[in-house]
């Protein structure tokens, strides 16, 4: 029998990408959205899903139990972005990126591991960032969402180990999605203290977006860390310096790194 898959936030991008690569690989593939309806040409099957709706999670789940009798691997993918200085950014807008990123991928964990403890056997993969091991300017509530996944991830792996689960988290770097439109981005108002470098480091995070890798990529060590026995916690996916630049913040003195870190984004 087939592998039986969720992936959340599969309507686009990575999570797209992720959903049909392991369907041509032979899986049992459920995405999710959060208004399947509108949307059409999906090689998998895609499922009403909204991660901020513990009742929709909690019928998703239900509904693939109920039609396959089991459920092996959920990619935790769905997530939003938000750009701005943490003094221009409503708080409110910050808690939002919190709920949707951290608590939401909770909730969705906290559903499908009854059923995995019942198997005793199943893969979670959180989709992080590698964002989330810096704390970059202006992006620092998305850095502080996906770091604190991180963090829940190692730490559920220890207790979720001796029923046979595997949770593991993969960090991409900059991809060639459409994630820059789905942001929230803070407004560049006219008289904020930060409004030339935030400009600034908006034309960049685009440009990187834009000329970023292909979501294949991301699907495939995916498809990887499924049928490796024992996955590592942690996995990178992006570009030599994007990995490297977690290599670096390990063994450069912080003020060094932030200098490093400052030029880049031209600050």
């Amino acid at each position: 029998m087939s592998k039986v898959v969720l992936v959340t936030g599969a309507s686009s991008g990575i999570g797209k990408s992720i959903a049909t690569f392991l369907k041509e690989k032979g899986y049992t593939v459920y995405g999710t959205s959060r208004n399947p309806k509108n949307l059409e040409n999906f090689s998998f099957q895609l499922i009403t899903l909204d991660v901020l709706k513990v009742e929709t999670i909690n019928k998703a789940v239900d509904l693939i139990i109920e039609k396959e009798g089991k459920l092996d691997v959920l990619v935790n993918n769905a997530g939003m972005g938000i750009t701005g200085p943490v003094e221009d950014t409503p708080t409110d807008e910050m808690r939002a990126v919190f709920n949707t990123n951290l608590f939401g991928a909770i909730d969705v964990m906290k559903a499908v591991l009854p059923q995995m403890r019942k198997q005793k056997s199943g893969t979670i993969i959180n989709v992080t960032s590698i964002a989330g091991y810096m704390g970059l300017p202006f992006r620092a509530v998305y850095s502080a969402s996906k770091g604190a996944l991180e963090l829940v991830t190692e730490a559920t792996s220890m207790e979720v180990k001796n029923f046979g689960i595997k949770v593991v988290n993969v960090a991409p770097g900059d991809f060639a999605t459409n994630i820059a439109a789905g942001r929230y981005h803070t407004p560049v108002f006219e008289n904020s203290a930060y409004k030339e470098n935030y400009q600034a480091s908006l034309d960049l995070m685009d440009a990187h977006v834009d000329h970023g890798m292909d979501p294949i990529e991301m699907a495939k060590k995916v498809y990887e860390i499924i049928n490796y026995k024992n996955p590592k916690i942690h996995y990178k996916v992006g570009d030599f310096m994007q990995k490297f630049s977690i290599v670096l913040k390990r063994i450069l003195p912080d003020k060094m790194y932030q200098k490093l870190l400052m030029n880049h984004y031209k600050l």
